[in-house]
């Protein structure tokens, strides 16, 4: 399985008052990722993938830890655990980056449906995007946000 691995900085803004990162501010690492993937690396493989744009249906996340503001940027690895007609399960773990141990902060997942902007409406996955998805996909990973 191939997962896309996001660095993504940490700002000193992300941090709340009780001196860690935010809860809101991870679904800001998320998202990061999740445009990386979607609109950088598909449109790469298949310049027509997901120009028309995209909708969040739902999040889920866990936190298991908390995390402090660091000069290190946090790893956001991202995989595909569902392919339907007209919407895509993404799954992440927010974690320390190679050599910075194995501490997973966060589990998620990200149910995304494409949109039609001009008809404002959903709409179903072309044969590009489901090929390119096909290529993260992992469905004996499904749950992990609950994990």
């Amino acid at each position: 399985m191939v997962r896309h691995t996001f660095p993504c900085p940490l700002r000193w803004s992300d941090m709340d008052s009780f001196g860690h990162v935010n809860n809101v501010v991870f679904l800001r690492y998320l998202e990061e990722a999740r445009i990386d993937f979607m609109f950088r690396l598909a449109r790469q493989a298949a310049s027509g993938a997901f120009t028309g744009g995209s909708v969040v249906a739902r999040h889920e996340i866990s936190y298991l830890r908390p995390l402090v503001h660091r000069h290190e940027p946090v790893v956001v690895e991202l995989w595909v655990t569902k392919v339907g007609a007209a919407s895509l399960t993404v799954e992440y773990e927010v974690k320390d980056g190679p050599g910075d141990g194995d501490t997973v902060y966060v589990r998620a997942s990200t149910v995304v449906v494409p949109y039609d902007l001009e008809r404002e409406r959903p709409r179903r996955l072309s044969d590009e995007e489901k090929a390119f998805l096909k290529e993260y996909l992992d469905d004996s990973a499904t749950g992990t946000a609950a994990a």
